[in-house]
């Protein structure tokens, strides 16, 4: 399923496709050089936004769930890309443990978990969950919807202090799917004889979504300049604003100063394109955290200023109950895709540097330019046409499923190789990895 997009301002984008798809064979090896000079992320997911003027990351994700909701299609595809990304780290790979999110009730997000185990357990291991919780102290079951069971174990320290594992399961590999909001527990620290995917650098307690910014800068205007585009069509604008405490009314000014700048740079593009009538937006969000928490759609600087009690409330506190000190204020992309008059967004997942599938998020209660992430979201699988890698270049732009998703694929991995290098700069122990 491809969803409408529902927009006049088609130019830019059809005018985006078409420079991709002529210079694909340049696209393809420049990331083949990059990744022969850095590492790509274990596995992530990357949010795009397609306005219909410009296609552009919003989000990556580098502790993804929701691998429940790609098409059951890609699977072989999945379990490849799964094959080359453990070959890379330990090729004598035998055990594997998954370790969840502590809040493993959620019957959606345990289906994730199942996927994933069976996803590697197709790679030829032996895969078992384990839990840092304290609330796990033994062989714990957990339901699935469809009637199965997951079962999680306690993580514990060998003997001599250097590895981690189960009571009687010794991995080569611990694989997170625990972003880590509410810091790293001391079981996970100081492991250096197990590859520990994603780096623990690499979750939510010391990461920052300001590095992942940066780096993306860079990344969008090496692209730009190799099919020459504007690096703005795939690259929101942004800023940073510390020591903001919304909840006491501390840096509330300064945050609507930062905002009203970034409005005005916004609307500098918007005249430069042509689109005087369109209203700009802003989003901000916490430099740190996941799940949608925290943000919110402004439409003018006075807003932050006029932010109710309950407003505040929610701006100050993510996930795990971690408090937010720093914002980040990023140029709202308005979404023109729609399903059954429903707004979509797509969601693009890789492991390794592969391209393994996506889904649309669906949200009948937001509008264009709000955040879908959020309560009430249902997913759509996209199947990338059975293979994203193979455009149609015959085709008319903006008329070929193909096309579309090819593209989807290419600022997809625009943003995962921003947290390539997002990683290699942030680690605390570079000699380490």
């Amino acid at each position: 399923m491809v969803p409408h997009l529902a927009t006049a301002q088609t130019g830019p984008l059809l005018d985006l496709e078409k420079k991709i798809l002529e210079a694909t064979p340049a696209i393809e090896r420049w990331f083949r050089l990059e990744w022969q000079e850095h590492t790509p992320p274990f596995y992530c997911s990357v949010d795009l936004r397609n306005a219909g003027y410009k296609l552009a990351p919003v989000d990556t994700n580098l502790f993804p769930g929701g691998f429940n909701n790609l098409p059951t299609e890609m699977l072989p595809l999945t379990v490849q890309a799964a094959m080359a990304a453990i070959d890379k780290y330990c090729p004598d790979a035998r055990n594997l443990i998954l370790v969840p999110e502590t809040h493993t009730r959620n019957p959606m997000y345990l289906q994730n978990v199942a996927r994933l185990m069976q996803i590697f357990r197709q790679t030829g291991l032996h895969v078992r969950l384990g839990s840092f919780s304290p609330d796990v102290t033994e062989p714990t079951p957990l339901a699935l919807p469809d009637g199965n069971m997951l079962v999680v174990e306690p993580l514990v320290r060998s003997a001599n202090g250097r590895r981690v594992g189960l009571a009687d399961f010794d991995p080569c590999t611990i694989l997170l799917n625990n972003d880590l909001s509410a810091g790293i527990p001391a079981i996970l620290e100081n492991v250096h004889e197990q590859s520990l995917l994603p780096p623990l650098h690499a979750g939510w307690a010391l990461r920052r979504k300001s590095n992942h910014l940066k780096a993306f800068d860079e990344v969008a205007k090496k692209f730009g300049k190799l099919i020459d585009i504007d690096p703005w069509l795939v690259n929101p604008l942004h800023s940073k604003c510390g020591e903001v405490d919304l909840r006491e009314n501390v840096g509330t000014e300064e945050l609507a100063d930062n905002v009203s700048a970034l409005f005005s740079k916004i609307k500098k593009k918007y005249k430069e394109y042509g689109m005087k009538e369109r209203k700009p937006f802003v989003i901000l969000k916490p430099d740190a955290g996941t799940y949608g928490m925290g943000v919110m759609t402004i439409k003018d600087a006075s807003e932050v200023r006029d932010l109710t009690p309950a407003q505040r409330a929610r701006m100050s506190v993510i996930k795990d109950g971690v408090a937010v000190t720093d914002l980040i204020i990023q140029e709202g992309v308005p979404t023109f895709e729609s399903i059954d008059d429903a707004v979509a967004e797509p969601v693009v997942y890789m492991i390794d540097r592969y391209v393994v599938g996506g889904f649309y998020r669906v949200h009948a209660e937001r509008g264009i330019d709000q955040n879908l992430n959020s309560p009430g979201s249902q997913y759509v699988p996209l199947a990338f046409a059975q293979q994203h890698a193979v455009p149609d270049l015959k085709a008319k732009p903006g008329t070929a499923a193909p096309n579309r998703f090819y593209v989807y694929g290419v600022v997809a991995r625009l943003g995962m190789l921003a947290a390539s290098l997002e990683m290699e700069r942030t680690d605390p122990n570079p000699e380490v990895y």
